[in-house]
């Protein structure tokens, strides 16, 4: 008895102006039930990410606009933006996105679509739907949704999925109009995070073997007859390979960002002291951050960046182990896929960044430049908070049963 008393009063304490949106269920008045440590590595992430992005990007700011702190606020203006989209997500119970999820999909197929006819070109890529000042990337919306709506099908469909093919076939078709729209915007990279995420959740389900291999062996063809007849993806699978046979053309980019790790060395030049940033490394406070915090915070800085990053992939899946044991299928694909997703996502940037990968175009998470990206992760990891919230005061509430 003593000890279900001491478990109740561990759930009770928190910090009461952390997540006041959870405080909304009149059966547990009081208590925040939540992962702090996991709350904590995402504020961190982001504060972090600030720091960097008003690091790295005050030479081009100045080169484009005439005010080193023109990217910092409007990375401010995207902060803020977070905190609105924090308080939102957590607001809504876990049941509303799973019965939600094939309206939500459908929300992002017709802007995906709209997007290609009045979306807004950016070098060369037509990506972005502009709403005022704001500019949205519709892809990015489209890895948070279609995580989602997978988890919603493969909750309704989980039998039809093991023993049907057409159970599988069915999100493969869903996947490909996605992968459709988002090619012709063109970004091969989004595309290659929800095959990642798609093969993934259809494994976890339980899909069978042979038609999980299948669709491997589809991926990896698509993908490379996709590189094969694109000029410009061909010059970036080539150039990666050897990026100083050509160091002022294809291989500009790399070998700036190679150099710039060179100097780092082990501690860094100090923070804001990168002579990569200085117009020499192309995007370097969006895509390419990582090569700055390598040169000014060094190899200790990049680890620690990492270990941060994979903390909150890892914290992730074990959410989904922990629902899936509690038999709640749908939090625990969500939970799943999130974490797959900010795991690749964060080893292709990192990848392309020291020449292991082609250069694809995404950012790393929490920390990278880009308002889309941050406001999308920012909703995906707030999902996650709200689904062990719901776990955990199911579990409060099961104790308290037994000893009521």
């Amino acid at each position: 008895m003593a000890s279900n008393e001491q478990q109740l009063s561990l759930f009770k304490q928190g910090i009461n102006w952390a997540l006041p949106s959870l405080l909304s269920d009149d059966s547990a008045p009081g208590m925040q039930l939540y992962d702090r440590s996991f709350l904590v590595a995402i504020v961190g992430l982001m504060c972090f990410g600030f720091v960097m992005v008003m690091s790295a990007s005050m030479p081009e700011a100045t080169k484009l606009t005439g005010d080193p702190f023109h990217f910092m606020y409007r990375h401010i203006f995207y902060l803020v933006g977070c905190i609105v989209i924090a308080f939102v997500v957590l607001k809504f119970d876990v049941s509303y996105w799973e019965k939600n999820s094939g309206m939500l999909m459908l929300g992002v197929l017709v802007l995906l679509i709209a997007v290609l006819f009045i979306g807004t070109s950016v070098n060369g890529a037509k990506r972005w739907l502009s709403i005022g000042p704001v500019r949205i990337q519709v892809a990015e919306m489209a890895k948070f949704v279609f995580i989602v709506y997978m988890a919603g099908y493969l909750v309704r469909r989980h039998g039809e999925l093991r023993e049907n093919r057409k159970g599988f076939i069915k999100p493969i078709c869903v996947y490909g109009l996605f992968a459709l729209l988002i090619l012709l915007q063109p970004d091969l990279g989004t595309v290659v995070v929800l095959f990642v995420c798609t093969v993934s959740l259809l494994f976890l389900a339980g899909a069978r073997i042979i038609d999980f291999m299948a669709l491997i062996l589809l991926g990896v063809v698509t993908f490379i007859l996709l590189v094969l007849f694109e000029p410009y993806r061909m010059r970036r699978v080539t150039s990666f390979m050897d990026p100083w046979e050509d160091p002022f053309g294809s291989g500009y980019q790399l070998t700036q960002s190679l150099m710039a790790y060179g100097r780092g060395d082990w501690f860094g030049q100090g923070l804001g002291n990168s002579i990569q940033k200085l117009a020499y490394l192309p995007e370097a406070h969006t895509d390419f951050i990582f090569a700055v915090i390598g040169e000014e915070l060094g190899f200790v800085g990049i680890i620690m960046v990492l270990l941060a990053l994979f903390f909150v992939a890892i914290r992730a899946i074990r959410l989904g182990n922990l629902c899936l044991k509690m038999q709640r299928p749908f939090e625990s694909y969500v939970a799943y896929g999130v974490g797959i997703w900010v795991c690749f996502q964060t080893v292709v940037n990192v990848g392309a960044s020291i020449g292991m990968l082609p250069t694809k175009g995404l950012t790393l998470p929490f920390i990278s430049y880009g308002g889309s990206s941050l406001w999308v992760m920012t909703a995906a990891v707030m999902l996650l908070v709200r689904i062990d919230y719901e776990r955990r005061l199911s579990l409060v509430q099961a104790v308290q049963g037994r000893t009521s």
